[in-house]
């Protein structure tokens, strides 16, 4: 696998072993500045080994890694002032006040700045892009679980950084919270160039938010691609709906193109509220699994993994 130019994390032939059993296999992939990966799976099939490599809270037995040109198992302060983790939850300081917290953690990056990336974020614009400017001077021993949460972002990106790790990050937050928090992730990749990679079993969540999906199941990158793109990997029916004189019908076909356009040619304009919906994500994701613990997937990748040796 060679390094482009952009590439933020880089894994090849990444393996982790706990005494005699393989928890990771040949695991590869690639990120790039700006861009949002989803990494999903079933509980057990690696990816929280695979993570904790990545941030260099963990030894792989082999493979080579590399993250923001380094590996991260020798990284210093100076690297992971440019690192940001959001955990499941983090629960220490329950008397701090938000602002007070978050002008102390910032001030532990302010030697990390430079003129290209400004380092801390400005504590208040950073309280008002994750929505707690009301709850700025409260304990937060006294917030909600929904805000308390917001409090996990805003601290894994007090450095503004240029990697973020984001593992469930909107467990907790209401519909509003969650909207307003898939806003901020996009103005992260799309105005900080900021790459981010995510764990998560919101799959609708997953599908809004990344470019790219990975799927690991049994220690291997099984699937890698667009939410569209791994869609159409798998072979099954698209469901057609549609109205017609005031009446709705919904018909099922595995040639949605092909139906469409005969549709359009017998009806016309009288054709209203067309819609198209092929296998969603979590369809795509069950599929995929199923077929990787049956073995048909599992087959596939044996064999990608013996034209990259």
């Amino acid at each position: 696998m060679t390094v482009g130019e952009g590439v933020v994390i880089d894994v090849e032939g990444l393996r982790m072993r706990y005494g005699a059993k393989d928890v990771l296999h040949d695991v590869g992939f690639q990120a790039r500045h700006g861009e949002v990966i989803a990494l999903l799976g079933p509980n057990g099939a690696g990816k929280t080994t695979t993570i904790e490599i990545l941030e260099g809270f963990r030894i792989r037995s082999a493979g080579r890694v590399e993250v923001l040109g380094a590996d991260p198992a020798q990284g210093d302060e100076a690297w992971r002032a440019r690192v940001g983790v959001v955990l499941q939850s983090w629960r220490d300081h329950g008397k701090w006040r938000v602002r007070e917290m978050l002008s102390h953690l910032g001030g532990y990056y302010a030697p990390y700045g430079s003129e290209r990336i400004r380092r801390p974020w400005d504590t208040d614009e950073l309280i008002a892009a994750v929505g707690l400017t009301e709850q700025a001077g409260a304990k937060i021993m006294s917030l909600s679980g929904g805000q308390r949460r917001r409090l996990d972002v805003a601290i894994g990106i007090v450095g503004r950084p240029e990697l973020l790790f984001l593992d469930e990050p909107t467990a907790g937050f209401d519909p509003q919270a969650r909207r307003e928090f898939h806003d901020l992730v996009h103005r992260l990749a799309d105005d900080q160039q900021t790459t981010i990679l995510l764990t998560t079993h919101d799959l609708d969540e997953a599908e809004k938010l990344a470019d790219r999906i990975l799927i690991l199941a049994g220690g291997r990158i099984i699937a890698d691609g667009s939410a569209d793109e791994l869609s159409r990997r798998i072979a099954g029916e698209a469901e057609v709906r549609w109205t017609r004189d005031d009446q709705r019908f919904v018909h099922t076909t595995t040639e949605s193109t092909k139906f469409v356009y005969e549709l359009f040619k017998q009806y016309g304009e009288d054709i209203r509220e067309l819609e198209v919906r092929r296998a969603s994500l979590e369809d795509t994701y069950m599929t995929l699994v199923r077929q990787f613990e049956s073995g048909e997937v599992e087959n596939e990748v044996h064999a990608l993994e013996e034209v990259k040796r």
